[in-house]
């Protein structure tokens, strides 16, 4: 059951990294439209600053489940390497809660601003004015993916599992 849950997430994960990777090469060629327009035909740019700025940002929160699952995280580590493995499991341990925590308490702020605009029809401040629930939905979707991964990740520290070099856990007796 454990490996399912762990798996499930995994895999939500690595699809919000695919949705996320779309984002940032759609965001690079609206750019070299926006210098092309700009530049080249000296036409007026409306959108494409907001959409480039929109779609990057939701890119960097919709990819973060995935860098969290591959430890791919910036992090200092000394005084990790100072301790022994017992202790340095349970700060592991620790820091996850401590995440889980962070991230569960965005979700409940991130989903009252974006439930807000979708009930307000909020709309953005630009000549484009697109409704602001369309970028702000990445936010409860990545602190809620966020909390999954962090769950995920608790649960491979607690039950001694140990991610594989494709993401998912093996656990204890299972697949090996």
């Amino acid at each position: 059951m454990i490996g399912a849950y762990i798996r499930a997430v995994g895999h939500l994960s690595r699809a919000l990294a695919v949705i996320a990777t779309l984002l940032i090469i759609a965001a690079m060629l609206v750019v070299c439209q926006m210098i092309l327009m700009r530049y080249v035909f000296t036409y007026p740019t409306i959108w494409q600053t907001d959409f480039v700025v929109f779609s990057a940002t939701a890119a960097m929160f919709l990819g973060a489940p995935y860098v969290l699952m591959k430890g791919g995280h910036v992090g200092v580590d000394v005084v990790e390497m100072m301790v022994g493995s017992r202790t340095r499991h349970g700060l592991k341990i620790l820091g996850s809660l401590l995440g889980l925590t962070f991230c569960a308490i965005m979700l409940w702020a991130v989903w009252i601003q974006f439930h807000e605009a979708w009930a307000g029809n909020w709309k953005h401040a630009s000549m484009w004015a697109p409704p602001l629930w369309i970028p702000l939905s990445a936010l409860p979707l990545s602190f809620a993916m966020l909390c999954l991964q962090y769950v995920a990740q608790i649960l491979l520290l607690l039950t001694g599992s140990a991610p594989t070099d494709t993401g998912h856990a093996v656990l204890a007796g299972e697949g090996r």
